[in-house]
């Protein structure tokens, strides 16, 4: 979008916070880059000059605006809605990865060369992976300095700095502020004792945001131990890179409430990065209700409750192994086959707040079972222990850079796997915005009940008018039902 000059000047001088996160606007007097929303008199439209990326403003000279902090603007949704090799990159980028491993480990985990994904970056984002990853440090390291009472070397390790003066140089050029300044304009809090590792964010959207389906759908699926919901948030366990966590999420009108209680503080911005997946807050609402408003049987459902998002999760592997054990179960049946894999294989962590015991035991824990000792039809036992079987062996790999194509192709390969438990895999872990579930009972009650096509194959054909946003439509058809996932819980 940031080539469209025209377009991008009306979004600043209108102050349209939908855009923040699509383009950055960069102000060549006072070298300053700013969200499009930016609370300041826009300038004059000579002086902007417009970057895809804060990574792209800062290799060209620019420092992050003090008002309205870029650095938090929601991401963009480009990156969730596509497959190809920048958008998985980016996800990858933003999951720790070249931190973790490196450029060369990135272009690994993509099957492309290094050069490849360097150029293909910088063509679209003018920056490439180290400077991405530069950029996102910044922020984390921001984060850290206003929001705990942490050394400053031990912020600078924990956002993934390689050296102090490196996070010293990297602070002062993002922000034009020393580490030590940023803190000074925090206003002093008083009366709270903190907890070591704890940290309360507010992970920010973009308007509407409907959280009824959203958090009703997590907590009428969670996994005793592994997830609950309580006080008004959902709660739940997270297996990190470095450690494990714990995260708070509540909803509120212009952000999510988000505590989070990390074992090593390494893992803070892969933690911020699987919440916002989980909740889809990346997404671009007003595009996708607009194109679902187009269909006059839809447009109802829409106008009723807009700004439904797509349920996600923390944990690919973890989604696929629960979606087979739902196969032709009940949610309360799923939830109890899960609950018994957890307690019996699941790694024991401490909760300061008492409800969650585990996490959710990974493939290489449940390919070690007993099939004997599962309570289900042998032809599922058979889905259950080949697909674990094939993730703990690295055969079969899920995650944020897999191809969404290649990927349902694998899973229709394996025994048990249909076009329902594939499309609801591919819709709710991979992240696919087009996934649909025409063979769904939900969907076909809602359809009838619609006057929509209720046959499979007819209903496909109706929704290639939905595309690409079929997902979200299964949100606001499943939404008719009176089923818990509905509903925000009291």
């Amino acid at each position: 979008m940031h080539t469209d000059r025209e377009r991008c000047v009306r979004a600043v001088q209108s102050k349209d916070a939908r855009f923040d996160g699509w383009f950055f606007t960069a102000v060549l007097t006072t070298r300053i880059y700013c969200r499009p929303s930016c609370p300041v008199v826009p300038p004059k439209p000579g002086n902007m000059t417009f970057y895809p990326s804060a990574a792209a403003c800062q290799q060209a000279g620019f420092r992050a605006c003090k008002r309205c902090r870029p650095d938090t603007s929601p991401g963009s949704p480009e990156w969730n809605q596509r497959a190809d090799l920048v958008a998985r990159a980016m996800r990858l980028i933003a999951d720790g990865v070249v931190d973790r491993d490196g450029v060369p480990g990135l272009a690994a985990r993509l099957g492309y060369s290094t050069r490849q994904v360097e150029r293909q970056l910088l063509a679209e984002l003018g920056a490439g992976p180290l400077a991405l990853a530069r950029a996102q440090r910044a922020q984390t390291a921001r984060l850290l300095i206003e929001t705990t009472p942490l050394p400053m070397a031990e912020i600078a390790f924990a956002a993934g700095f390689s050296s102090i003066r490196t996070f010293n140089d990297t602070v002062r050029e993002v922000f034009a502020l020393a580490p030590s300044e940023l803190r000074a304009r925090v206003p002093k809090k008083t009366g709270t004792a903190a907890t070591p590792g704890a940290l309360s964010l507010r992970l920010p959207f973009r308007a509407p945001l409907n959280p009824d389906n959203l958090f009703g759908h997590l907590a009428a699926t969670a996994v005793p131990g592994v997830e609950e919901w309580r006080d008004g948030a959902y709660r739940r366990t997270l297996r990190l890179p470095y450690g494990h966590g714990i995260v708070a999420l509540a909803p509120r009108p212009d952000h999510i409430a988000c505590k989070l209680t990390l074992s090593d503080l390494r893992d803070l911005t892969v933690a911020i990065s699987r919440c916002r997946r989980l909740l889809d807050l990346d997404a671009d609402p007003v595009a996708v209700d607009d194109q679902l408003r187009a269909d006059p049987l839809l447009a109802p459902l829409v106008d009723k409750a807009p700004g439904r998002r797509v349920p996600r999760t923390v944990d690919e592997a973890e989604f696929a192994v629960r979606a087979v054990l739902g196969q032709q179960v009940s949610t309360a049946a799923a939830r109890t086959h899960a609950a018994r894999l957890v307690t019996a294989h699941g790694k024991p962590v401490d909760d300061p707040e008492g409800g969650l015991t585990h996490l959710f035991p990974p493939p290489e824990a449940l390919a070690a079972l007993d099939p004997e000792t599962l309570a289900m039809p042998r032809t599922r036992r058979t889905t259950f222990t080949t697909l674990v079987r094939q993730l703990a062996d690295g055969s079969l790999h899920l995650g944020v850079e897999s191809d969404w194509a290649e990927t349902r192709a694998r899973l229709l390969g394996l025994p048990g796997f249909g076009p329902w438990t594939v499309d609801v895999i591919a819709m709710r872990a991979l992240g696919d915005p087009d996934a649909f579930l025409p063979t769904d009972l939900g969907i076909r009650r809602a359809a009838q009940e619609l006057g929509l096509p209720s046959t499979p194959a007819a209903l496909t054909a109706r929704a290639a008018a939905w595309r690409p946003w079929r997902a979200y439509a299964v949100q606001y058809l499943w939404a008719t039902d009176s089923h818990p996932i509905n509903f925000l819980p009291v």
